[in-house]
């Protein structure tokens, strides 16, 4: 049977290198099983999910306001699969998830909702809420709401909660200090009473919806803004006064619910510190956006598999499209793409694993990684989702195929957490106020250093140059800083990239069977990011390993970019 696990060239690879044994060996048939239901079950139900919408129900027939979201069977069975049977919201918070003594590492659970995206993106915006919603709580106020989290983490259909964040607003989107939601207190802090309108609440039907509102009296902007949880019930059982006006008619994530809220004198309480509440949604933020990038890896990596498949089957004059040399070279640079982004999407995980775990280095990577990730791999999935409807053809523009799905999906991700523009800003005041340009030239530019590859060397020179660079566009007028901001997130993201394909390959060449197929995967991209009109001929040459989980002798790896007379990767100047 077809298995998307299977079909992934760098996936095990990668999994083999970042995870310890124990994790390793307990992964393995997860992503077997897993990686079966995203091939069969899950691309069946996201199809129907996605042709059926859900659908409000405002008032019951006695005109009682219920404001009830009914869903298709197929996106119910999604829920169940990603919910109860991985646990994928679950399993980061609590130990006992797939037998687990503790928690279970970012990685993996980035690893296997990497698989499930494949085939069902929408469904991972409500896991990403619910996992966030519980880290948040976990974080900033665990005892007050240990019932709430334990809901959040539940595997179990009679307890499980799903949770949502409301934040955006009609007249304030990026601008969250605009806010006009307000919170009166009730009963001296104990709980308050919201009133406002949330203009994209996406899962608005959550049992466990964090928020932030006014608190009168502790100044404008986002300082003036407390977080609030509001439960979907009250404490007494009765419906809390949250409005859903109208779900939106999206362009894509069509399996799950997105609308417009009204906060009507709804019951809430506060979380943690209010005078924080902007910084303890930050976390959240943060959280869902590195989530963002792993679904675009995935759609990516989707794309890729139905492009590679379909120019092997269709034969044009004679000759299958794989075969023909224009096909390899719009085939190899998505290839590259979707594989360095899933190795992106997975370092900054591990980075999170060890700030959680008290990493005192930790956390300025993952503060940088995190936008760059967002803006790099979620635009990229656009044009790689793009081009995989173009080499499918007439069908690839046909909703009996998963490409308009892919297309429509792709292009959320650049949108959702804030647009491209609003992350390339996010990554200029990390420069700013964290030097993080120098902060990721020594991380990943002493990783280099360490690799005994000849690429190693030019690349370790080619964070310098980047460090430097940056330290040049700090010194510029802040205007011209914003203009460039977008351009230099890129090139770091994708230096990050090219270090760790690199990294990638020092350890599958000395493994006890070594194999090229990463080395020669590296070189590629180094070779493409130094000049993008390059032809990698060896690469170009062996499509069907990179393709696949194909064999490439070392030596013939290191000789890609020779016959041009290169080396295989030149530095920018």
């Amino acid at each position: 049977m077809p298995n998307f696990a299977d079909q992934d060239p760098a996936l095990r690879p990668f999994l083999d290198r970042v995870l310890s044994a124990d994790d390793r060996a307990r992964i393995e048939p997860l992503l077997t099983e897993l990686g079966e239901l995203a091939a069969g079950e899950i691309d069946r139900q996201a199809a129907l999910a996605d042709a059926n919408p859900p659908r409000l129900r405002s008032y019951a027939p006695d005109g009682e306001r219920i404001d009830e979201i009914e869903y298709h069977p197929a996106h119910d069975r999604l829920a169940e699969i990603a919910y109860e049977r991985f646990g994928l919201a679950a399993m980061s918070h609590r130990p006992g998830v797939h037998g687990r003594p503790d928690r279970t590492p970012h990685t993996v659970k980035y690893a296997l909702s990497y698989l499930y995206v494949q085939s069902e993106f929408g469904m991972a915006c409500p896991l990403s809420m619910t996992d966030s919603a519980a880290r948040v709580l976990r974080l900033f106020d665990p005892e007050r709401y240990a019932a709430e989290i334990a809901a959040l983490t539940s595997t179990d259909p009679a307890t499980r909660a799903t949770g949502a964040m409301f934040m955006t607003e009609k007249q304030g989107g990026t601008d969250v200090g605009r806010t006009e939601t307000v919170a009166t207190s009730a009963d001296g802090g104990t709980h308050w009473i919201l009133t406002g309108k949330k203009w994209f609440a996406s899962n608005p039907g959550a049992d466990v919806i964090l928020t932030l509102a006014r608190v009168p009296g502790q100044g404008e902007g986002t300082r003036g803004l407390g977080m609030f949880l509001v439960p979907r019930l009250r404490p007494d059982g009765t419906r809390n006064a949250v409005r859903i006006d109208r779900l939106k008619d999206k362009l894509g994530s069509r399996s799950i619910a997105s609308g417009e809220v009204t906060l009507d004198g709804a019951y809430a309480t506060p979380v943690g510190d209010l005078t924080r509440g902007f910084r303890q949604m930050a976390e959240m933020l943060n959280v869902s956006r590195l989530s963002n990038a792993m679904r675009s890896a995935a759609l990516m990596r989707r794309a890729v598999r139905e492009s590679v498949a379909h120019a092997r089957e269709r034969t044009v004059f004679g000759t299958p499209l794989f075969e023909q040399p224009l096909m390899r070279v719009t085939l190899l640079p998505m290839i590259l793409d979707a594989e360095a982004a899933l190795a992106l999407v997975l370092e900054a995980a591990a980075r999170l694993d060890e700030a959680d775990a008290g990493d005192a280095a930790a956390p300025d990577l993952v503060r940088v990684l995190t936008p760059l990730a967002k803006y790099t791999v979620c635009k990229r999935a656009r044009t790689v989702t793009g081009e995989a409807m173009e080499i499918r053809g007439g069908n690839g523009y046909i909703e009996d195929w998963v490409n308009p799905r892919l297309l429509r999906d792709a292009h959320l991700g650049s949108i959702w957490e804030g647009s491209s523009n609003v992350i390339a800003l996010d990554v200029l005041r990390c420069l700013r106020q964290y030097a993080a340009h120098h902060t990721l030239a020594r991380a990943y530019g002493d990783r280099a250093r360490a690799l005994s590859l000849p690429a190693a060397k030019q690349l370790a020179v080619r964070w310098e140059e980047l460090a430097a660079r940056g330290d040049g566009l700090l010194a510029g007028p802040a205007a011209e800083q914003e203009m460039r901001a977008g351009r230099y997130a890129e090139e770091l993201t994708r230096t990050v990239m090219g270090t760790l394909l690199l990294e990638q390959a020092a350890y599958e060449c000395a493994a006890p069977a070594p194999n090229g197929r990463a080395l020669l995967a590296a070189h590629a991209y180094l070779t493409l990011l130094a000049d993008p009109d390059a032809l990698p001929r060896t690469a170009l040459d062996r499509l069907d390993a990179l393709a696949d989980s194909g064999s490439v002798p070392v030596a013939e790896a290191e000789g890609e970019g020779e016959a041009e007379g290169e080396a295989p990767f030149r530095p920018t100047r």
